[in-house]
């Protein structure tokens, strides 16, 4: 552990990399840690070494949380680690057009887990500006992260980002001000 933020995230086509690799840089390695959930990830004590977390999760199928995720989320619901005192913020991929019936419900998965460990979870994030059916993701009119769809508005990500990452900054004390 060399940072006090770290970034978890799982990616199969590599879209949810690219966007930890984005907010990675902006934080900058002496402030956060990254780890790829298929290549780094060994358990949850990993998480709970820090105070901030981001997580970064895909949706599949029907809604479900991309295959990285799978098992450490069977675990923690078995193992019912204690977050309290942990400030997680959820960001994730989606393609409106193809999937718009569960558009980043992974997140809203990701959401209900980490509440119910006593986490405090920050980060949520306008619904304004997309087009989806449905998802999982949205409570009280609200995304409860950022969604990026870099299938279909690529043109939007880092913008999405700079906005997502200035509705963070109260919530992260140490954060760098470089998105104003």
């Amino acid at each position: 552990m060399a940072g006090e933020i770290a970034i978890f995230y799982g990616s199969t086509s590599g879209i949810t990399e690219s966007i930890a690799m984005k907010i990675h840089k902006y934080f900058g390695e002496e402030v956060c840690d990254i780890y790829s959930m298929e290549e780094d990830f060994t358990n949850v004590s990993e998480m709970l070494e820090y105070d901030f977390l981001l997580f970064g999760c895909s949706t599949w199928g029907s809604g479900e949380v991309q295959n990285d995720w799978r098992d450490p989320l069977f675990d923690i619901s078995i193992e019912k680690p204690d977050f309290t005192g942990k400030t997680i913020a959820l960001f994730g991929a989606g393609d409106y057009v193809t999937h718009g019936e569960q558009f980043v419900s992974a997140l809203g998965t990701l959401y209900d887990q980490f509440k119910k460990l006593g986490a405090t979870l920050v980060g949520r994030f306008p619904i304004e500006g997309y087009t989806y059916e449905y998802s999982f993701a949205v409570r009280d009119g609200e995304f409860v992260g950022l969604p990026i769809d870099e299938v279909n508005e690529s043109n939007k990500t880092d913008d999405r980002i700079a906005m997502w990452l200035n509705v963070l900054k109260p919530h992260m004390p140490n954060m760098l001000m470089g998105t104003d």
